[in-house]
């Protein structure tokens, strides 16, 4: 089961890539949020992946790789896309 990554890739998978042994995949059943450009405020998204590296996760939604920081209450605040792959928005961790 890849937990609803892409073709493809296991978490072990993007362990390794990422180099954070730690990392993991969380409920997409969370607020997540990207910043509006220039930082007028905030577009929810509607995550189909999140996937965790400590404070940072990266968020799959509308065909992009959305980088952000968890929150204490779980939710995610993005502010950039870091591509349409994961193995490309994982170069940019």
């Amino acid at each position: 089961m890849n937990n609803g990554l892409p073709d493809g890739w296991t978490i072990e998978r993007v362990r390794s890539v990422s180099g954070d042994s730690e990392a993991a995949v969380l409920s997409p059943d969370r607020r997540v949020v990207v910043e509006d450009h220039g930082g007028a405020g905030h577009t929810a998204l509607q995550p189909e992946v999140v996937l965790s590296f400590h404070e940072l996760c990266l968020v799959r939604a509308d065909d992009e790789w959305y980088m952000g920081s968890l929150g204490a209450d779980g939710s995610v605040v993005c502010w950039a896309s870091y591509g349409r792959t994961l193995e490309e928005a994982l170069r940019g961790l």
